[in-house]
Parts: C-alpha cells; sequence; structure tokens
C-alpha cells in the first residue's frame, strides 16, 4: 500500500473512532440520565413508603399509648379501691380493738373487785378453820376424857372398821366383775366348744397290755411250747414279749407293755399256727417278716391320718411317730384317734375364730408324739415333742403348742389354748379314759381334804366322777360375799396341788335354815 493511502486510511479510522465514541458518549449520557430518572422515581417511592409506615407507626403507638394508660388508670383505680377497703377494715378493726380494750379493762376491774373479795373470804376461812381446829381439839379432848379412848385407838378402831368395810364392798364387785366375765366367757366358749364337738364324733377303743391269740386245738399249746419249751424260749426271745398259756381252752395270751412288740408277736404267732411248722428257724423268719409289715403298717396308719387331717409337708420321721401312737395308749385312750380328735376339734374352733385351721390340726396331731419317743429321749413329753418338731422344720406355733399345751411353758400363739382346749376335751369325755380305782380314790380324797381344810367348811362331797366338788359352808361364819371368794381360793389351790385331766367345778353352798316343830 502507498504511503497516502496508508495516511488516508488511518484518517477514516480515526475519523470513524471519534464518532464512535461520540455515540458511545452520547449513550452513556442518555443511560445516566435514565439511571438518574429512576434513581429519583425510586427515591420518591421510598420516601412516601417511609410516610405512610411512619403515619401508620404514630397512629399504632397512639392507639398503644391509649392502651397502656387505659390499663394503668383501671389498676390504679382498682389499687386506690383495694386501698380503701383495706383502710375501712383497719378502721373497723381499730373500733373492734378499741371495744375490746374496753371490755378488758372493764373486766380486769372486775376481777380485782373480786379478788379483793376472795382475799376477804379467804381470811374469814382461816379464821374459821383456827376455830374450827381449836373446837375439834376441845371435843377431841372431851371424847378422849369420855370414851376412855385416845386419838390413836379410835383411829386405828375406825381404820379397822373402813377395812373390813372396803374389804366387804371389794369381794361383793369382785364377785359381780368375776360373774359377769365368767357369763360371757362361758357363753362364748360353751358356743365354740358345743359347734367343734356337735361336728365331729369319734370312735374310741380302750387298749390292754395283752393279745390273745385263738387256737385250733389245745394241742396246739404242746406245739407251741415245744420240747422242752425251745420254741416259746426263741418266740419270747425274738419277739421280746411274754407269752402265757395257761388253762385257757383254745387260746394263749400275749403280754407286753409294748404295744408294737405285743403286735408283732400276735400276727406272728397266728402265721405259725395257720402255717403249723413251728420251730427256732421258722419263728424268726415269720417274726422278721410281721416285724417288716407292721413297721409299713405303722408308715401307712401316720400317712392316712395326715390325709385325713389334709397336711402336708411333714417330716417322714414324724409321720412315722404319728403311726406308731396307732399302738399306744394314755390311760386307756389310743393316742393317734386322741391326736386326731384333738386335731379335729382345734381346727373347728380355730374356724370359729378365723384362724388357721389347717395350721391348728397340724398343732393337735402333733400335741403327743413325745409320747411314743419319750422312753428313749430324757424329759417329759411336751419338750421331747417340741424339740422334735423344732428339728423337723414344724412352724413355731406348733413347736410351742407342743411344748405349752399342758401349761408348763407360757403360750405364745393363739393356736396353743386351742390344743389344750382340745386336749382337755377329749381326754376328760366320760369313757375316753380309764383310770386305776386306787388312783381314782386317792384324787377324790385329796380333792374333798383341800376343800376341807378351809375355814367355814362344814363339808364337801366329790361328786360326777371327781369333775366336780359340792362344799357345804356354816352361813354364821361365811358371808355371801366370802362364798365367791371361797369357791375362787379352792378352785387356785386344787389347780396349784392336784394333776387332773379336763376341770373341776367348784361349788360352794351356803344356806340358813330354821327348824321348828307344830304340837
Amino acid at each position: 500500500m502507498t504511503p497516502p493511502t496508508w495516511i488516508a486510511g488511518a484518517a477514516v479510522a480515526a475519523a470513524a473512532g471519534v464518532v464512535g465514541y461520540a455515540a458511545a458518549r452520547r449513550l452513556a449520557a442518555r443511560r445516566l440520565a435514565e439511571t438518574r430518572a429512576l434513581c429519583e422515581t425510586m427515591i420518591a417511592n421510598a420516601q412516601r413508603e417511609a410516610e405512610a409506615i411512619r403515619q401508620d407507626a404514630s397512629k399504632s403507638a397512639r392507639a398503644i399509648l391509649v392502651d397502656a394508660r387505659r390499663s394503668v388508670d383501671g389498676e390504679l383505680r382498682e389499687r386506690r379501691e383495694a386501698l380503701a377497703r383495706q383502710a375501712r377494715e383497719l378502721e373497723a378493726r381499730r373500733d373492734e380493738m378499741a371495744r375490746r380494750l374496753e371490755v378488758l379493762e372493764r373486766s380486769e376491774a372486775a376481777l380485782k373487785e373480786q379478788s379483793n373479795a376472795l382475799e376477804a373470804k379467804q381470811r374469814q376461812l382461816e379464821e374459821r378453820l383456827a376455830e374450827a381446829n381449836r373446837l375439834i381439839a376441845e371435843q377431841n379432848t372431851r371424847l378422849e376424857r369420855i370414851a376412855r379412848m385416845s386419838a390413836e385407838e379410835a383411829k386405828r378402831l375406825l381404820m379397822r372398821n373402813l377395812e373390813a368395810e372396803a374389804r366387804h364392798e371389794g369381794a361383793r364387785r369382785a364377785r359381780a366383775i368375776r360373774e359377769r366375765a365368767e357369763r360371757e366367757a362361758e357363753h362364748e366358749a360353751r358356743r365354740i366348744i358345743a359347734t367343734a364337738i356337735q361336728r365331729y364324733a369319734a370312735d374310741q377303743c380302750v387298749e390292754t397290755t395283752v393279745s390273745v391269740v385263738d387256737l385250733p386245738g389245745d394241742e396246739m399249746k404242746g406245739r407251741i411250747i415245744g420240747r422242752d419249751g425251745r420254741n416259746i424260749r426263741a418266740f419270747e426271745a425274738a419277739t421280746g414279749v411274754d407269752v402265757v398259756i395257761d388253762d385257757t381252752p383254745g387260746a394263749v395270751i400275749v403280754s407286753s407293755f409294748d404295744p408294737i412288740r405285743r403286735e408283732v408277736a400276735r400276727l406272728a404267732l397266728q402265721r405259725l399256727v395257720e402255717d403249723g411248722r413251728i420251730h427256732p428257724g421258722r419263728i424268726e423268719e415269720i417274726v422278721a417278716r410281721t416285724r417288716a409289715e407292721v413297721d409299713a403298717l405303722v408308715r401307712q396308719a401316720g400317712e392316712q391320718a395326715c390325709l385325713d387331717l389334709g397336711l402336708r409337708g411333714i417330716a417322714p420321721e414324724l409321720v412315722e411317730l404319728v403311726g406308731r401312737m396307732r399302738y399306744r395308749a394314755s390311760f386307756g385312750q389310743n393316742c393317734l384317734r386322741h391326736s386326731m380328735e384333738v386335731a379335729w376339734v382345734a381346727g373347728m374352733m380355730a374356724a370359729e375364730l378365723n384362724l388357721d385351721p389347717v395350721l391348728a390340726r397340724r398343732a393337735g396331731l402333733l400335741h403327743d408324739i413325745g409320747k411314743v419317743v419319750s422312753h428313749e429321749s430324757e424329759g417329759p413329753h411336751t419338750e421331747v415333742g417340741a424339740e422334735m418338731a423344732r428339728r423337723h422344720g414344724e412352724p413355731p406355733e406348733v413347736v410351742n403348742a407342743i411344748r405349752a399345751h399342758h401349761g408348763e411353758v407360757e403360750a405364745t400363739s393363739l393356736y396353743t389354748p386351742l390344743v389344750g382346749a382340745a386336749d382337755a376335751l377329749s381326754g376328760a369325755r366320760p369313757g375316753a379314759r380309764r383310770e386305776a380305782l386306787e388312783a381314782y380314790v386317792k384324787r377324790l380324797s385329796r380333792l374333798e381334804s383341800i376343800a376341807d381344810a378351809f375355814e367355814g367348811v362344814v363339808k364337801s362331797y366329790a361328786i360326777q366322777a371327781g369333775r366336780e366338788i359340792r362344799i357345804i359352808v356354816d352361813h354364821r361364819r361365811v358371808s355371801d360375799e366370802r362364798v365367791a371368794e371361797l369357791a375362787y381360793e379352792i378352785s387356785r389351790r386344787v389347780e396349784q396341788e392336784m394333776d387332773f385331766p379336763g376341770q373341776i367345778k367348784v361349788v360352794v353352798v351356803r344356806e340358813t335354815r330354821a327348824v321348828e316343830f307344830a304340837r
């Protein structure tokens, strides 16, 4: 390109740049003007909105201020009213206090007057008391001179009279209280005992110390004796009993104080007689087999007794002892039947008293287990039985009932007196037990001698097989009030000095008889 052409192109380009710049400047100026106009419009709108907001805020503030003023005015009004009420109440209280103060002032004045009057009366009373003491002293002096008795002697006489009167009144009241308590207690006890006895009736059997074995013929006696008596000696050695062979036709007697041994011997002898082969070897075999069967019967009897009474959890050793009671008798009464009867009666009385009848039956069944082992252990049967029951895990109520059912130790539960009462009922029922004639006569004589030893007793009579004693007293020496005391004292003396089953009724009779003859 030639130089002039280059220059012309440059000039064109420069002119085009200038024109473009000018056009861009005008465009920028127009846009700036538009932007300014838009900003001014936005500012104006913002100012208008701000003014509207300011006006709304001003209106809201004025409304809030009005509400606040109204609330404050209401609270102030309420407070003013409350203060006015308090002021009125304080005014009323002030008036009330003023009235009370006035009343107290008047009362104080009245009390002062009364105090002054009482002081005056006290002075008068002191003067009168001094005068009365002086007169009493003068009267005592005159009485001593007239009665020829000092004041101390008269006082002692008066005290004796008062003591006799107090004793008389005390005996009368004690008799009334005791009669009322006895009536109430007797009524309730009769109801409970009668209910229990009516619900239970047991068969009674009388045990002896001998058993009779029937023989098919008298020639069997010779076979039992054996040559030179070897069979009978072997039998007695194996069983530990005495075999009595006398002139009784068709029978031999097995005698032993141990009922289990006697039962083993009776059954063994019956089997030997039935078998016919009687010699020492056969005797030992039959006796051993029979003893095992009797032991099984003993366990069965104990288990059956527990089953009949609904008792569970009794140790096997105690169950076996219960079964052994079947072959033991006390005063002619079978121990197992007696224990079951005590269990039933005690259970029914416990049910009447809202106690546990199962626990009462348990204590009643086991109360005499010490009798079965009393020959093996030292001590009374109550202690022996209680120790065995404790060792085999029986409840404390059962242990205490066994130990205390005869009253040797203190009862710690309500089941103990129930078992004691049931035991007395079972043993004291007519026909339940037998007693030796000599011991029976001694008991009656001792009972009458205890009653005859008291002052004022004319004669005493033991009746109802020793269950009651009738005492006749001298009406001139024993008053009506003394009768109750005498009956109580005799009953306590009998309890302390005698052992007896059941209870003894003490009846004191006082009567006045007037006898005349018409001629």
